[in-house]
């Protein structure tokens, strides 16, 4: 079998690394306990945490274990890295909430039953009841501040101002990794590149606390070609919840992404074999390009929301875009009928149903011919919309080629 390591350098994960040949070799050898940490800083995983849960997929589908923490604890700080503000402060209410959903959705994709499966902890287990004048005696005294000052996560906010709260940070996500080396024998702490210095500084409080070695491993955020980070849309964020992004939407996301994009989120986000993704992706035209987009979003979108849903939104897709108009599946916004009233002009319209961020977006688009009503252009900004434009009980409004949503009034 392919060593997992070598498995993710190919497909273009691993960004950085303490020690590559020595992290390969102890990936080879055996089972490696690993972990990585999910703050439950929303109510649901986005798709910038499913490429972490893709490596912990592959990692566990090489015979090693993975921890899922959930960062009840470290939630009430906030992480200050890849950030040019504050985090707002959430309650112990709210995050527990979030931490809940966060399991049940990383359930969904990591085997917990199984026998020397996965694991799920919390940090706030450990971390609440610290005892604040003990914590700083027993471990304050690792931690250089000269040194943490040069972290990226932290010189990224240095200009804003950064608070003695979210300084505590990288103390509590090392004292995570001790914690889980000795609870559970972790060796290795894997997450995005932004946690590169915070997880360096875990591995050396293991190394100055209990004499053991323990090692880092980063991986690319899911990014464009153009370095912009993918999984933001008109709307916010594409969620792994269902009912925050639908099944369609998400296809859409994926089907709609741009050329440049689609092999790298084929080895990243797909199980896809390597050779398989490079003969998709050897493209000469726009049809194997358009091909290829249709093969990631329903690849994608059978992880996340099964094959069945993956299915629908595919049919409904293909039905648009070839005119049939299967509107089953569609986004769609429903309207009441006393907030609609006699009509609603199209800028309000779309800035309803959150297809545009802002009216000048609406005003530009509609200049440029890149709206329509029911598959007629709509020309004119202050053009109204009324009951009359839903003979069937709802209206089509199409953004550009490919954004199609549906207006009901109730």
């Amino acid at each position: 079998m392919q060593n997992v390591f070598d498995l993710l350098e190919e497909r273009g994960f691993i960004e950085q690394s303490t020690n590559a040949e020595e992290v390969r070799e102890m990936l080879g050898s055996g089972p490696v306990t690993f972990y990585i940490g999910f703050d439950p800083t929303a109510d649901s995983l986005h798709v910038g945490h499913f490429l972490q849960v893709m490596v912990m997929m592959h990692m566990q589908r090489a015979g090693h274990r993975p921890i899922a923490l959930i960062g009840g604890g470290t939630t009430m700080v906030g992480d200050p890295s890849g950030r040019t503000d504050m985090r707002s402060m959430m309650t112990q209410e709210t995050i527990a909430a979030n931490a809940e959903k966060f399991k049940k959705q990383l359930s969904r994709f990591i085997d917990f039953d199984c026998e020397g499966g996965a694991i799920m902890v919390n940090n706030a287990d450990w971390l609440l009841p610290l005892n604040y004048i003990e914590f700083l005696r027993d471990y304050g005294k690792f931690f250089s501040v000269n040194r943490m000052l040069t972290a990226e996560c932290f010189k990224s906010r240095m200009e804003k101002g950064l608070t003695f709260l979210e300084f505590n940070y990288m103390l509590m996500q090392s004292y995570d990794f001790l914690e889980l080396y000795r609870r559970y024998g972790a060796r290795l702490e894997l997450g995005g590149n932004d946690q590169w210095s915070n997880i360096l500084a875990g591995a050396d409080l293991i190394r100055r606390v209990e004499g053991a070695t323990a090692h880092a491993l980063t991986f690319k955020l899911l990014t464009t070609s153009a370095g912009v980070k993918m999984g933001k849309t008109v709307g916010g964020a594409v969620w792994i919840d269902p009912e925050k992004t639908s099944p369609y939407e998400f296809y859409q996301y994926w089907r709609n992404i741009d050329d440049a994009d689609v092999a790298n989120c084929l080895a990243l986000l797909t199980f896809i074999p390597m050779d398989e993704v490079r003969a998709i992706t050897d493209m000469e035209n726009g049809a194997d390009i358009n091909k290829a987009k249709e093969r990631l979003a329903y690849e994608v979108t059978a992880l996340v929301h099964g094959q069945e849903e993956a299915e629908k939104s595919q049919a409904a897709a293909k039905a648009l875009f070839g005119g049939g108009g299967d509107m089953a599946n569609m986004p769609c916004t429903q309207i009441p009928a006393a907030e609609f009233g006699e009509g609603m002009d199209i800028i309000s319209l779309m800035q309803r149903c959150q297809l545009v961020s802002s009216s000048s977006e609406a005003r530009r688009l509609i200049k440029d011919g890149g709206v329509y009503l029911n598959n007629e252009r709509v020309a004119a900004h202050d053009q109204l919309v009324t009951k009359a434009d839903m003979p069937e009980g709802y209206a089509l409004i199409r953004k550009g080629k490919k954004v199609f949503h549906k207006v009901e009034v109730i």
